[in-house]
């Protein structure tokens, strides 16, 4: 069973970061043949800047237009992104660089795991509860909220209930790195806690989930506001005129 998980994973990260890489190349190398910044937009690069800092920390659009379903986003998102830096602790050395910081994010991980969940409940519950929003949900919509439920909501209980050996956890990770593979602790929760995170690796590069990478090549976000001052032509078309 170790050996299947080690192989797993290390196929399921390949595939990630495959993937993801492949999706943000088509994404650089789609045209945008249009000046179309949602307004109002900056009318500077710096502004561009600070908009998209502010869009993609804050999420400033959806605060405008919906302040629940900012609020069960946001919660999820900072979650998430405390639990990702909380569970780096599995795959570097106290002697690393970049150890304080996790170290300092240990207990603040342990409840943005619950604010994780409970951001995730609350988005599905806008999907089901929310006509409009429920009309034009598809079946991957639901998969993917209850995918990411389940990671979330196993691993608190790994925390709080079903004790699991975490020094045997961080050799099995930590032997991946040089395929020198340890054996993993056979506790039923951490196996279908690892289980669905592979999952999710090998699933996300064809999810809904590339808005994460793709927010950054959305014209409509990234775009200067100076139609007037600049003449905008795509590359392709550049490259005609030429």
């Amino acid at each position: 069973m170790s050996t299947f998980y080690a192989i797993l994973f290390i196929v399921a990260t390949l595939v990630l970061v495959v993937g993801v890489a492949r999706r943000v190349y088509l994404y650089y190398k789609v045209p945008a043949p249009l000046k179309i910044p949602t307004t109002p937009a900056p009318v500077t690069r710096a502004g561009v800047v600070l908009r998209m800092f502010r869009e993609v920390v804050f999420f400033e659009s959806l605060f405008k237009a919906t302040k629940w379903t900012w609020l069960f986003g946001w919660m999820f998102h900072i979650g998430l992104a405390l639990v990702l830096v909380r569970h780096l602790r599995y795959f570097m050395d106290d002697d690393n660089v970049f150890w304080p910081l996790v170290e300092l994010i240990q207990p603040f991980g342990v409840y943005a795991g619950f604010a994780m969940v409970l951001g995730l409940l609350g988005l599905l519950g806008r999907r089901i509860l929310v006509d409009r929003v429920r009309y034009i949900s598809a079946p991957s919509d639901y998969a993917m909220l209850l995918l990411l439920i389940g990671i979330g909501a196993i691993g608190l209980a790994i925390k709080f209930i079903f004790r699991t050996d975490i020094v045997a956890v961080k050799s099995f990770f930590d032997g991946l790195w040089v395929f020198d593979w340890q054996d993993l602790p056979m506790d039923a929760p951490l196996l279908i806690h690892l289980g669905l995170v592979a999952i999710l690796f090998l699933i996300f590069p064809v999810s809904k989930l590339l808005h994460a990478p793709g927010i950054f090549f959305s014209p409509s976000r990234n775009q200067v506001d100076n139609p007037r001052e600049v003449r905008h032509v795509a590359d392709w078309a550049r490259k005609l005129e030429e």
